[in-house]
């Protein structure tokens, strides 16, 4: 089961401002570091994805101090809990869109070294029948993979597997959960999430976070609109702000 992190008033005011966010050129729009209204290359099989939300909303940056969340964060990390970026991911009913298999640090090795968690924060109830959450148990032990696709071929992945890794692919854990509970995950872990095929939407909130002390291994910006860090220079600032611990 998981975590209760948000209350039924926080969750409907979260949608409330998610609603906002479909409609291409609402306010705040030029503030997204990411944006797709459909990330799957099917447009019959709609996969809502956008990163930066907290720089939007009021709810959607208040929830990143919701200590129901960073607490548990700051256990796992074993040190203060430093904000990476947010994700929105929503399935609309009966078209919805996959989230294939991967590892989140496939696309975050840009950031040294790997001490990185997301939480994942459901704003409806996650089901199996509307494309919930699905873990592959043990793949955090397995070495890093490159990017194979985040949407639109579930099993894009099968090209950079060994057979053994293929076959416990095939018996992932589904992570049903109720509106408002969180699940944590490891950034190498395997997952991903199917289809939405029932009348109902699957909204859901990903906070990506860090240990205090991940630096930029790149000159480049790290997210896009966010002034360059510089190589070797830890994240920190008003673009990756500590969300609980003491500051160094």
């Amino acid at each position: 089961s998981g975590i209760r992190v948000l209350e039924p008033y926080q969750i409907e005011e979260l949608r409330k401002e998610l609603q906002a966010f479909f409609t291409p050129g609402h306010r705040g729009y030029d503030l997204w570091y990411e944006y797709h209204t459909n990330e799957s290359p099917d447009p019959n099989q709609v996969l809502f994805h956008a990163l930066g939300a907290w720089r939007i909303s009021p709810g959607m940056h208040d929830i990143l101090w919701n200590p129901a969340w960073t607490v548990p964060a700051s256990q796992l990390l074993e040190g203060p809990v430093r904000f990476w970026h947010d994700q929105l991911f929503c399935k609309p009913p009966q078209e919805g869109g996959v989230v294939a298999w991967h590892q989140d640090y496939s696309y975050w090795t840009r950031t040294k070294p790997l001490a990185h968690l997301t939480c994942w924060i459901g704003l409806d109830d996650a089901t199996e029948e509307n494309g919930c959450l699905e873990y592959v148990p043990g793949s955090h032990r397995w070495e890093l993979l490159p990017i194979t696709g985040l949407a639109g071929d579930m099993n894009a992945i099968r090209k950079v597997l060994s057979d053994d890794q293929w076959d416990r692919l095939q018996s992932p854990v589904k992570i049903e959960l109720k509106a408002g509970e969180a699940s944590f995950h490891h950034p190498l872990l395997i997952h991903g999430s199917r289809h939405n095929r029932s009348q109902r939407p699957r909204r859901a909130i990903v906070l990506n976070s860090v240990r205090d002390g991940v630096y930029s291994d790149t000159d480049d910006a790290l997210l896009d609109g966010v002034p360059p860090l510089g190589k070797g220079t830890p994240l920190g600032g008003r673009f990756f702000p500590l969300l609980l611990g003491d500051a160094p």
